[in-house]
């Protein structure tokens, strides 16, 4: 059976709480030394900070803000590419207005991770300087000197020995698992903003004078045709409803005065021919 070297978990423990089998793996040839590499993520949280103002001040690339709670914040060189969307349009410094409500949302969103590295490499004992380093011929043929942490513990043949233990002609292979948690932070800024109300109308402090326009005059009205100017042609026979009656008093009334007249005259003779018998 093939002598072959390898770490137990306590000895894996070791390397994952820091202790790497510091066989420096500072190998020229990558083939050399296998390395795997994992990685698991965690759940991803998320922490959301509001931020709101009104800026009351502007003056160049100076704006201060009065926040929600009252307190004035001062932003000195505000630069040209900060910008906030206000009605779908990017606002900056030289378009923002005194009075201009601003909103600052920052959602910072965490992610934990641990990457696991596993390194490993096999070769035959060249020579060993215990407790300290340890020279491995490689595969290819090279040799490499790898140093051995204060300590490690082998496992040869079932048996846990120190690197005392080590001979010329063991076959070894050496593992290093190194575990590194992280957490990966990510930045997502939301910036809006408001236009300040436009300025209400002042009131008039004079009267103010309402000219009366003339109405315009209207157009004479058209000339009415009269009887003279347009003669109703005279009909040619008399309508069946005239009668005779007027004529017949007419002609009483003739006679009447006719009556009396002949009356008057014999009066005014009989009166005459008195006086003078």
């Amino acid at each position: 059976m093939m002598i072959s070297t390898r770490l137990s978990r306590t000895i894996l423990r070791g390397l994952l709480g820091g202790g790497a089998l510091c066989i420096a793996f500072s190998l020229p040839s990558a083939a050399q030394v296998q390395t795997q590499t994992s990685e698991k993520k965690g759940e991803t949280t998320k922490t959301v900070t509001v931020e709101r103002g009104e800026i009351v001040h502007i003056a160049g690339n100076d704006v201060v803000l009065r926040m929600e709670d009252g307190t004035l914040r001062d932003f000195d060189n505000v630069s040209e590419n900060v910008t906030f969307m206000v009605d779908g349009k990017p606002v900056n410094i030289h378009n923002a207005k005194v009075g201009m409500k601003l909103e600052k949302q920052t959602i910072v969103s965490s992610t934990p991770r641990v990457i696991t590295s596993v390194e490993s490499v096999t070769g035959t004992v060249w020579h060993v300087s215990p407790p300290t380093s340890v020279i491995l011929r490689l595969e290819n043929g090279e040799t490499q000197s790898f140093k051995i942490p204060s300590g490690q513990k082998f496992t040869i043949d079932g048996e846990e020995k120190d690197a005392w233990g080590l001979k010329k002609g063991m076959k070894v292979q050496a593992t290093r698992v190194t575990e590194v948690p992280e957490t990966l932070v990510a930045h997502e800024v939301k910036a809006t903003g408001k236009m300040p109300p436009p300025p209400p109308v002042p009131k008039a402090e004079v009267p103010i004078l309402v000219a009366v326009l003339p109405t315009p005059a209207a157009p004479p009205p058209a000339p009415v045709e009269t009887a003279a100017a347009r003669p109703e042609p005279t009909p040619k026979k008399l309508p069946k409803t005239a009668s005779d009656l007027p004529l017949i008093g007419l002609l009483g009334v003739l006679f009447c005065g006719l009556s009396l007249t002949v009356m008057t005259i014999r009066t005014i003779a009989s009166r005459l021919g008195g006086s003078q018998g």
